[in-house]
């Protein structure tokens, strides 16, 4: 029997350790991740022998494929245990193409597996991001010229000095753009600010941009793995000033990920503005990710 609990910084130590041993670079697989938006999805975690085991899911659970090394079938056999003893269905989510191939060998024939467009994570080059070569970047270069011709600006790393300008711009931004009345952005509100708040205590990066004194952009990262960079939250005043979310996107992974080959800007959420925009990018490849539940007789 396996005992889920809620994340705390407790676990901030051991948690890193399994994900960097297994070196995945989905979304997912981030403690900061898994921390902020725990309200959010009522996850909790626990430690199986050297894997970690994640469920979320308020009256209905789901399960995370489990991040780490040794008998995965033990691991995955747990968890089906937790499932039975919650009287529910056993379904996994966050399936990559490896993860699927091993499922279907240790229980062959005992899954369906559903592949989930909207929950595809975004993988680019570094440089493509950071230096916006060629033809297919030149929109985006178009911008950026475009916005250091109208505006003044100044980059800073974000510090404890300055974190509180960035709390402040990213709820004006919420009330720009109706959080309230979307639940999906509500959703992300929480966590956004979750990460703002525990900035210094998940060791993650960030970056600004001013303009006549006023934050106007932000973003927040972190490296997830020994040759990738993952990007939590951008968020920028992108009508007012066209150009800030083109500009510190460039900005940041030029000072926080050149020394790594990708860039993972995470998923979609199915919404069709953030697609078209991430697409836009030109991504070098996507992650690709199931949900599988267990068959029953």
């Amino acid at each position: 029997m396996i005992n889920f609990q809620a994340i705390t910084f407790a676990d901030r130590e051991k948690t890193n350790e399994i994900l960097k041993l297994s070196g995945f670079r989905a979304a997912e697989y981030s403690f900061a991740n898994i921390f902020n938006w725990s309200k959010t999805f009522n996850s909790e975690i626990t430690f199986f022998e050297d894997f970690l085991l994640c469920r979320s899911g308020m009256e209905k659970k789901s399960y995370l494929y489990p991040a780490g090394a040794g008998n995965l079938k033990a691991a995955i056999t747990a968890m089906m245990d937790d499932a039975v003893l919650l009287g529910q269905p056993f379904v996994l989510r966050a399936i990559q193409a490896e993860g699927k191939q091993l499922l279907e060998q240790l229980f062959p024939g005992r899954f369906h597996f559903t592949l989930l467009r909207n929950t595809f994570d975004y993988v680019y080059h570094s440089e493509d991001l950071i230096n916006l070569s060629g033809k297919k970047y030149q929109p985006k270069r178009n911008l950026i010229s475009r916005f250091n011709k109208n505006f003044e600006w100044h980059y800073e790393t974000i510090t404890t000095g300055n974190l509180q300008e960035c709390v402040q711009m990213n709820d004006e931004w919420c009330r720009m753009y109706a959080c309230h009345e979307n639940s999906s952005l509500q959703a992300e509100t929480c966590a956004v600010r979750r990460a703002l708040n525990y900035f210094s205590d998940e060791m993650l990066v960030g970056g600004l941009l001013r303009v006549g004194g006023k934050v106007i952009a932000y973003t927040v990262g972190e490296q997830i793995n020994s040759d990738t960079f993952i990007v939590h939250i951008e968020k920028a005043f992108g009508e007012e000033f066209p150009g800030a979310y083109q500009l510190i996107n460039r900005e940041f992974a030029g000072r926080h990920a050149a020394r790594l080959t990708y860039i993972n800007r995470e998923d979609d959420t199915g919404d069709e503005g953030l697609r078209k925009a991430k697409l836009s990018y030109r991504p070098v490849f996507m992650i690709e990710k199931y949900s599988a539940e267990l068959i029953t007789a």
